[in-house]
């Protein structure tokens, strides 16, 4: 397992909409394993592969708290199967917009189908910050990041940040 680097924005890589999956193999593990290393380290609670440069749709999640044992997830090629018509405003950050925070409207659950680290099918109903995450994280899979649900001054400001505090790192 390694530590990758995350991609921020503006990167454009970030962009791109993410390839399908062929198999769950051996290969596909290592890159999960990588990819949640690489979560813990910085810290976050989810990642999406297009984050380590890598546009395949692959995420990796693990919502434990501190006080927690962890409880990692992958999901592999995941779909949104419905959405709630009740919405709800949650604050969200980003590992690829780093110190930027916002509040963000989605649907309070979602139904969604993947595949897990074994390559097996799994279909089941996500809420609460479940939800949430799951779809920021497929936002990425989409070539879609946080702040693009944001007003464009917000956006913008949001990606000013994040150059000024990479040229400054």
């Amino acid at each position: 397992m390694a530590v990758r680097d995350i991609l921020v924005v503006p990167h454009p890589v970030l962009k791109q909409v993410s390839t399908p999956v062929e198999a769950v193999d051996d290969e596909l593990r290592a890159l999960m394993d990588d990819m949640l290393e690489t979560m813990y380290a910085a810290p976050g609670i989810g990642l999406a592969a297009v984050q380590i440069g890598v546009a395949r749709r692959v995420i990796v999640m693990d919502l434990a708290r501190e006080d927690e044992e962890p409880q990692p997830r992958f999901f592999v090629n995941p779909e949104i199967l419905w959405r709630d018509e009740e919405m709800v405003v949650c604050e969200e950050g980003c590992l690829s917009i780093p110190e930027i925070f916002d509040e963000v409207e989605r649907p309070a659950k979602v139904r969604i189908r993947y595949l897990n680290r074994d390559g097996e099918a799994v279909e089941e109903e996500a809420e609460g910050l479940y939800a949430v995450c799951i779809q920021h994280e497929m936002d990425h899979l989409e070539g879609i990041v946080f702040i693009d649900h944001l007003s464009r001054l917000k956006r913008d400001r949001a990606v000013s940040k994040v150059k000024k505090l990479v040229r400054v790192a």
